[in-house]
């Protein structure tokens, strides 16, 4: 049984910080690409973090680039996400997604991704 819990929503004030815990069983967890996305009200869900397999590169998309930071833990099988400088429009219900992959480059559209969390709200507001 694939299950990947996301942990460490909750509110933050504008230019505040948060860290996002994935953690991952029922797969190897060091052949899987993990992703971040998130999903504001009436908006599309949007990848924006993501790292590979083996050599675990990381990719970021432009708003978020310089301020989040994802990065594996192999023992504890858990991804992270670490947000600073936080603004209001990173206001979302953040997900973390998992897929096999042998790659070096990751995607940032859901529809690669297999498995997938729960989700956990993050609120930027002062």
């Amino acid at each position: 049984q694939v299950q990947l819990v996301e942990s460490g929503g909750g509110l933050v004030q504008p230019g505040g910080s948060l860290s996002l815990s994935c953690a991952i069983s029922g797969v190897t967890f060091e052949i899987y690409a993990i992703a971040w996305f998130r999903q504001a009200p009436g908006q599309t869900r949007e990848g924006i973090a993501c790292i590979t397999a083996g050599e675990q590169r990381t990719f970021y998309v432009d708003p978020v680039k310089g301020r989040f930071t994802i990065s594996p833990d192999n023992a504890k099988k858990t991804a992270y996400l670490e947000m600073k400088m936080l603004k209001p429009e990173d206001t979302a219900v953040y997900y973390c997604a998992a897929e096999r992959s042998s790659g070096t480059t990751c995607p940032h559209f859901q529809s690669w991704y297999s498995y997938w969390g729960q989700g956990t709200q993050v609120t930027v507001s002062p």
